[in-house]
């Protein structure tokens, strides 16, 4: 039953993103991962990830890349070929560029190069309001916290060296969360309009959901669909601005379908001479550019 309504039509395509990869044959999953492959030499495997599809496994989880690494091997090269190696992780609902290795030393100098913070990636994310300022750097540490409320869950959150006194509004700084972690993101503003903007990001560091953590509570901006960091203590769909579900022709009541806007672009590679991969922006994002008016630069 395909609704007649595009609006119905798009909310139930959004609703199926995640659920249609959980549901294949481990063999099609590999299939479409060999499809999506962008790149591929003696050392290393480029794919644009998919939505919805989580990088490692976990309760409730049928599919996820790690597993079908062995079947991936065997299909892109011959049935001797060992299963490829994981080098970075990139969220469950994160589209775009993600590298592979063949071997397991090509997986370990991978992975160094991204710890040394040799790896240049730019990610495209729409976020709801408008930066200020339209181009910076947020440099704020992270720290997993637990949420109590109802139902208690983890999230990470800022853990500030410096905060406002009370008294003259002068800027102190405070003593360091031990737990937390260093986290630097570099943004710019590429487009807005809708009460939303579309934004180039750079994370320096690679802290677990950095780049929304940075976003939602740093910069007051959080991805479109980011329905876990658009608040603190509840577990809701996120809270839409009236102009941006008028242009999605969206009501709040459905806000929960809408998929994290985070697309991980560009990945440069210094590996004997410099690698740089593109990823195209998925089509539901292209889809929401559209709807919101939001043009990408030519540049």
């Amino acid at each position: 039953m395909i609704p007649k309504d595009p609006t119905q039509r798009w909310l139930r395509e959004l609703a199926a993103l995640s659920q249609q990869l959980q549901q294949v044959h481990p063999n099609v999953l590999a299939k479409i991962l060999r499809q999506r492959t962008v790149y591929q030499n003696e050392e290393i495997v480029v794919i644009d990830k998919p939505y919805g599809l989580p990088v490692h496994g976990g309760p409730g989880i049928k599919n996820c890349i790690a597993d079908v690494l062995p079947i991936l091997a065997k299909m892109l090269e011959n049935m001797k070929a060992e299963p490829l190696h994981l080098c970075h992780r990139l969220d469950k609902e994160t589209t775009g560029v993600m590298v592979l290795a063949r071997s397991k030393e090509a997986a370990e100098k991978i992975r160094l190069l991204f710890k040394t913070r040799q790896v240049e990636k730019i990610y495209w994310a729409i976020v709801l309001g408008d930066p200020d300022p339209v181009e910076g750097v947020v440099e704020i540490p992270i720290v997993e916290k637990e949420v109590q409320s109802h139902q208690s869950h983890y999230k990470m959150t800022l853990a500030p060296n410096y905060r406002l006194c009370p008294e003259d509004g002068k800027v102190m700084k405070i003593r360091k969360n031990r737990n937390a972690e260093r986290a630097v993101t570099r943004f710019r503003r590429l487009a807005s309009a809708s009460a939303c903007s579309l934004l180039e990001l750079q994370p320096i560091t690679g802290v677990k959901h950095q780049i929304r953590v940075h976003l939602a509570y740093g910069l007051g901006c959080p991805i479109l669909g980011d329905h876990k960091y658009s608040h603190w203590s509840k577990l809701a769909p996120q809270k839409l601005p009236e102009l941006t579900l008028r242009r999605l022709k969206l009501e709040q009541s459905k806000a929960r379908h809408l998929p994290l806007h985070l697309h991980a672009h560009r990945l440069c590679l210094p590996l004997g001479q410099p690698l740089d991969f593109v990823c195209k922006l998925p089509l539901f994002f292209q889809k929401t550019l559209r709807k919101l008016e939001l043009d990408i630069p030519k540049d």
